[in-house]
């Protein structure tokens, strides 16, 4: 089977193949193709597979292109994990809304719509051409804003468009070792949006035991979701949220720790990639070694904001096995027929009452041969819906304003956002990204 990996050239792509090389079944991945339009990335990331693949004898095939429709020629399966305009991109996402003093942040708040206006036009590029070169692979996608990009390249492929998201099986993970039980044998009751959801239920041996958890606050302490909202907070919402809700529930807290810091994530990456990139490109022998040391101190820092300075992640989430095992696990499931549970962003369907059917939803699903098959959740509690549904309008609107061009829409979008306070900020932003972003700037004229 053939893999493309759009965005070949991203520092995340070495465990992609990695967690390939590691698939031992039947009907497995022999060829990788990474598509990058920045060829030194594409040259450097090539460099670290290639040097993974001869630490394996079976190991699959590696090609690069800087040609789209090469990249998807005979691909069965498409990791999607593209970043328009780079990691500047990204940190003038961040910079604008936090120079107004609201959450900067690549995929929640005014940063995550601004990426999404920039990125749906590309994606609907690359579900065009999959359309028409490849109309039976799988696109598995990981660009952010993952909900609202999985969303918008449905309106083209339809539910052969998966998202996915290693946050909501990693607090499931958590929460099962919290209390002893083996992670594997546990069902996880999740449910809202990619990056909005709260985990309710906590099936074991025929029970759920998420209650037992919720109630101990020195089982919460051992958790990060614990550490991070507080015992108290969780046993009042009777429910576990996904970490990036901190960004709506302590928001002036998440504000004030990013604007306190050096640097936002966006530029800690840039600074440390380009360093990355270069070192590689002046000594490619280098190239694994220095990957592996540079991942181990990016995965370490992950919302750093959240955590006071002396706190350090936890290691087994640092070590879990994150949005790539995910990946591999849909393409088992699909190419194989192994039958099995996760959590993905799907169409909604009549999955979760009060959202639109066309509406993507971080939910469980069991995944065989034919896709994902939404599995029937719990109803959200009010505030949770609320919060849902409006942060799905606003979603699907920033679709609407990019495919439409609509300046109108995309103020809209901005203005309406739970985590934008006024709609003078949000003409205030508008103006802003249109001046930092070209291309944002040339899709809404």
């Amino acid at each position: 089977m053939k893999l493309a990996i759009l965005g070949g050239g991203g520092f995340r792509v070495p465990l992609v193949y990695g967690a390939v090389m590691r698939d031992r079944g039947g009907q497995r991945v022999d060829q990788v193709c990474l598509y990058d339009v920045v060829p030194d990335r594409l040259e450097a990331i090539g460099e670290v597979l290639r040097q993974l693949a001869a630490e394996q004898p079976d190991a699959p095939k590696v090609e690069v292109t800087t040609d789209l429709d090469v990249a998807l020629d005979g691909a069965d399966f498409i990791f999607s994990a593209i970043r328009v305009g780079g990691l500047p991109g990204r940190t003038a996402d961040e910079r604008v809304a936090l120079d107004l003093g609201l959450l900067g942040q690549e995929t929640t708040g005014p940063g995550g719509l601004a990426y999404g206006l920039r990125t749906v036009p590309a994606a609907m590029h690359v579900a065009e051409r999959v359309a028409a070169i490849c109309p039976q692979a799988w696109v598995i996608n990981f660009t952010n804003p993952a909900g609202m990009i999985t969303e918008a390249m449905q309106r083209v492929l339809g539910n052969r468009v998966i998202g996915i998201c290693d946050s909501p099986i990693g607090l499931g993970r958590r929460a099962a070792r919290a209390l002893g039980h083996d992670p594997d044998r546990a069902s996880l009751g999740y449910v809202g949006l990619n990056h909005l959801g709260w985990l309710n239920e906590l099936g074991y041996d025929g029970r759920d035991v998420l209650p037992e958890l919720i109630a101990n606050d020195s089982l919460l302490g051992t958790i990060e979701e614990g550490r991070l909202f507080g015992a108290e907070w969780i046993q009042t919402l009777g429910s576990i949220p996904n970490e990036y809700l901190y960004y709506y529930y302590f928001t002036r807290d998440a504000v004030a720790s990013i604007r306190g810091s050096a640097e936002t994530r966006g530029e800690f990456l840039l600074n440390q990639q380009r360093a990355f990139y270069d070192a590689v490109a002046a000594d490619p022998a280098s190239a694994l070694g220095r990957w592996r040391a540079v991942r181990e101190e990016r995965d370490s820092t992950y919302m750093k904001e959240t955590r006071e300075a002396s706190e350090a992640r936890d290691a087994a989430d640092v070590a879990g096995g994150g949005y790539e095992g995910v990946a591999v696990a849909i393409m088992a499931a699909i190419a194989r027929n192994e039958r099995s549970t996760m959590i993905l962003n799907v169409r909604n369907g009549s999955t979760v009452p009060g959202l639109p059917a066309d509406a993507v939803v971080e939910v469980p699903c069991t995944v065989d041969a034919d896709g994902p098959h939404p599995l029937a959740t719990s109803p959200l509690a009010g505030h949770q819906l609320g919060l849902v549904q409006q942060v799905k309008a606003v979603e699907q609107l920033t679709i609407t304003a990019a495919l439409e061009h609509s300046p109108r829409l995309a103020l809209e979008a901005l203005a309406l956002h739970p985590l934008v306070d006024s709609v003078s900020t949000a003409r205030t932003l508008l103006t802003n990204y249109r001046s930092r972003h070209a291309d944002l700037d040339e899709l809404l004229r």
